[in-house]
């Protein structure tokens, strides 16, 4: 899918990179390689664990409608 630059808040995948650099490697002073993919690791585990589907994104978009028009390329 095609995003204008500068506009990677509207990709989904930055906002949990953004997510892991924040809750497991802000602010931390990892002494080892090792150390920082265990942190890494326990963070995506813990988010996999609470993860939910994707919904409700643009629910007033007229996009979403089955009558709405499409047009094929």
């Amino acid at each position: 899918m095609f995003l204008p630059t500068y506009a990677s808040r509207l990709n989904w995948i930055e906002a949990e990179f953004a997510a892991v650099g924040y809750f497991a490697l802000n602010g931390t002073d990892h002494r080892s390689h090792a150390e920082q993919d265990a942190a890494i690791g326990d963070y995506i585990r813990w988010r996999n664990h609470r993860a939910k589907p994707k919904s409700g994104f643009a629910t007033g978009s007229k996009i979403r409608h089955p009558d709405y028009p499409f047009k094929a390329a």
